[in-house]
């Protein structure tokens, strides 16, 4: 491997910002693929040419963004969406009412490909009338069914991506955007409200046209910032309700 040294040239951002970015800029080309180790810290310092406390606390920011994973004794690994049930609850934020956890059950209902409109390429960056694929699934906890997703992608981003190729994946659905497709979602932003079951939705959820719902939209991200997902979310609150926590 060919050492690496951080560039001379004059930056206001701190050293060990700058060794996160040479760091992150390894996992996005997949130099250490996804549940893998990364080298240990003392390796990433002869490499870049800085001191171990400056290693040190770029992965602890990168294990504060979920990019990698700390685990006593064993080392550092890049994180994964194929441990679902430590991963799970990061983005799914739909809890039962009485507090206890719940893991829910996913039946795709539709699967096309369309173009994007103007509001989805503005949101994906794409052009309008661009190929997307749209997934709608339900979410059933229990056997009842409480999510109503719509996904969308970029068509361009999920070559070769069918309908039978996902129903033949078990795991989560960020499981198989990542193992299949090689796209690792790292965060994103939402935006909730409140909105009336329109005549599908009512009859995918079982609830009376007209019933409240909560709508979650979200926009995922990979490397670099680049949105790759955009979900509109409706939500059941009969026996569930989204749950966060600020700090």
């Amino acid at each position: 491997m060919i050492r690496t040294r951080v560039s001379g040239t004059p930056t206001f951002q701190p050293l060990y910002v700058q060794i996160k970015a040479l760091i992150e800029r390894g996992l996005e080309s997949g130099e250490w693929k996804p549940g893998a180790a990364i080298p240990p810290e003392t390796a990433f310092a002869t490499r870049f040419g800085v001191s171990l406390g400056t290693v040190r606390k770029a992965i602890e920011a990168l294990a504060a963004e979920n990019l990698v994973v700390r685990r006593q004794g064993k080392g550092t690994f890049v994180a994964t969406h194929t441990e679902e049930r430590t991963s799970n609850f990061r983005f799914l934020r739909i809890r039962r009412n009485d507090g206890e956890d719940g893991y829910p059950t996913s039946r795709l209902v539709d699967f096309r490909r369309v173009r994007a409109s103007a509001e989805i390429a503005r949101l994906l960056n794409l052009k309008p009338g661009d190929g997307v694929f749209v997934l709608r699934r339900v979410l059933d906890y229990a056997g009842v069914p409480t999510v109503l997703d719509e996904i969308t992608l970029p068509a361009a981003l999920f070559r070769g991506m069918t309908r039978e190729r996902y129903d033949a994946y078990r795991g989560s659905m960020y499981g198989f955007f990542e193992t299949q497709f090689g796209v690792t979602m790292l965060r994103a932003t939402e935006r909730l409200r409140a909105v009336a079951a329109d005549a599908t939705a009512a009859a995918l959820l079982q609830v009376a046209p007209g019933e409240p719902l909560l709508a979650v939209d979200r926009v995922t991200y990979t490397y670099g910032d680049r949105p790759v997902e955009f979900r509109r979310g409706l939500n059941s609150t009969r026996s569930h309700h989204y749950w966060n926590e600020l700090s």
